[in-house]
């Protein structure tokens, strides 16, 4: 669940992630220097709205990585969350679809005191959610250890002196359920269309074991992150970025065999089945092997693209013997890039 907590007598506020039971993800800036008192709100001014006081159970300013303990779950709060799955990126020229979910401060609001109202009384002012919808360019930011997360832009009304993204640092950055990163900065410079988040395979570089240990402890991180073709839960979406020109023309024939493609305007069917997104983004040829071939390449740069292709394929083929290949296919292309 995203919180937004009230940190101190300064009412700073930061984003953050549930992780367990009693654990919040969030940055280590976010409650720097390491606060003794501070109070976790969840779902806020909403009906199921819970608060809890917290303390900092893990903190690491090099990682820029913190955990809060909630020091007294109200009695009616679910208290069987497991923790998420944390991954790494590929290495690779790929652009990745993500998510997140935050409190900025350009989403401050006027409220109607007299129908606004939270533990804290009538409220005048409130700051609501920030749901991004972006994308990481993986190549960016390395040397910082960051992911650039490409965002949409809000009004800058600010003030110079001050980021509309005040606030969204410590919330994580999510790829088809996998925890990645956690917003950390919003570099000016970059534009107000770019936010920094600190990469999860950073915090392997600069933590030590034993800080390792305690994290995963309470937040069940690892020991080691899988290797980049199986850090993320699509295998078969993480296999393109990986393949030789070689094994990409051969998954390309064996595809083009497929029947359901053969039709007139199966692969569009296929396509608008899997990810209607596909189906104005891929190349056109008269020939479907160079259709096919396009549509990999396509795939290749967006991950997580692929393996709804695949499901569909399976759907429409009903396990043909030419579907029967193309997974033979891959099965021996992922167990060689594992």
């Amino acid at each position: 669940m995203i919180t937004e907590r009230t940190l101190g007598a300064s009412g700073r506020r930061g984003s953050g992630y549930r992780v367990s039971d009693r654990h919040v993800l969030t940055s280590a800036h976010v409650v720097e220097p390491p606060l003794t008192a501070l109070r976790v709100r969840f779902d806020a001014d909403r009906p199921a709205e819970w608060t809890a006081p917290a303390r900092v159970a893990f903190f690491s300013a090099r990682a820029d990585l913190a955990l809060l303990e909630l020091t007294d779950l109200p009695a009616e709060v679910s208290s069987s969350l497991r923790p998420p799955t944390f991954a790494a990126v590929p290495d690779a020229d790929v652009t990745l679809r993500v998510s997140a979910v935050g409190f900025p401060l350009f989403k401050v609001r006027r409220a109607d005191v007299h129908s606004s109202r939270s533990e804290f009384g009538p409220l005048s002012r409130y700051r609501d959610s920030c749901h991004v919808d972006g994308s990481v360019a993986v190549l960016s930011n390395r040397r910082e250890g960051t992911l650039e997360v490409a965002v949409p832009p809000p009004a800058d009304e600010v003030g110079p002196d001050r980021s509309p993204w005040e606030g969204m640092s410590g919330a994580a950055v999510w790829y088809e359920g996998a925890v990645i990163g956690v917003i950390a900065v919003h570099h000016r410079a970059d534009g107000l269309n770019r936010l920094a988040a600190v990469r999860v395979a950073r915090w392997y570089e600069v933590l030590g074991k034993s800080e390792l240990d305690a994290f995963g402890r309470y937040a069940g991180l690892p020991p080691e992150l899988p290797s980049t073709a199986d850090s993320l839960p699509s295998a078969s979406s993480w296999l393109l970025p990986f393949l030789n020109p070689a094994e990409l023309w051969q998954l390309t024939d064996a595809i083009a065999q497929l029947p359901s493609l053969r039709r007139l305007n199966g692969l569009d069917a296929v396509l608008d089945e899997a990810d209607p997104r596909l189906v104005a983004q891929r190349p056109r040829d008269s020939s479907l092997r160079f259709e096919v071939h396009g549509l990999l390449r396509t795939c290749r740069r967006y991950p997580g693209t692929f393996g709804p292709v695949v499901d569909a394929l399976r759907n429409w083929e009903q396990g043909s013997e030419e579907i029967r290949c193309v997974e033979r296919i891959l099965c021996r292309l992922t167990g060689k890039y594992r």
